[in-house]
């Protein structure tokens, strides 16, 4: 009896782990969707008042054309003249639109800079204990101190930042995604971190 409780409890929380996902993922491309085309409706309405499409193909549509318009940008801006005429009009109009700088810095921090926004992933002693939080630090002073961001779980898009000193932190031999992949796992792998603390001086 207890060997049947037993199988059935574990190919039940198998038959979970696999489908949870799935319908997850669903669920969030399915929202994606919506949200795409909701904000793009006034393209989808012109579309489908001049090409008769129904709704659903000219949505799809008419995200592939903005799409392509990003593609076409991309490609003019690698060229000498197109990237003076966007470097003229960003400076003469964009840049004196309000928060234009702090998002487009942001944007080309998070997708595009050479210079990524984490310079690495550390455990960081933030109390006066043994407790050692994960973080990234993503800038240092001269005077000793690092600037560390600390993710919260399981969004790690928030969170806090503190500045603590140099010799507070361990920093971690391992990629930036590898490490934030134990933040969106709530901490699993973590031993492989946590094997560093050898060299940490108090």
């Amino acid at each position: 009896m207890i060997k049947i409780k037993s199988f059935i409890r574990t190919t039940f929380l198998g038959g979970f782990v696999v489908v949870l996902p799935v319908i997850v993922s669903i669920f969030v491309l399915v929202w994606l969707f919506e949200f795409l085309t909701d904000k793009i409706r006034p393209i989808t309405i012109l579309l489908i008042q001049t090409t008769k499409l129904n709704e659903l193909i000219a949505s799809v549509l008419a995200i592939i054309i903005i799409l392509l318009v990003f593609f076409l940008v991309g490609l003019i801006i690698q060229t000498r003249i197109g990237k003076f005429f966007i470097h003229l009009i960003e400076e003469r109009l964009f840049k004196k639109i309000p928060l234009y700088k702090i998002i487009k810095d942001t944007i080309v921090q998070l997708f595009g800079s050479e210079k990524l926004i984490f310079k690495y992933a550390a455990l960081v002693k933030l109390f006066s204990n043994d407790t050692l939080i994960l973080g990234f630090v993503t800038d240092e002073s001269s005077n000793g101190y690092v600037t560390v961001f600390i993710p919260s779980v399981p969004a790690p898009t928030g969170g806090y930042i503190y500045n603590v000193k140099k010799e507070n932190i361990i920093k971690l031999e391992y990629p930036v995604d590898q490490v934030m992949k134990v933040v969106l796992s709530l901490g699993a792998g973590s031993n492989e971190f946590l094997s560093q603390i050898k060299n940490f001086s108090n």
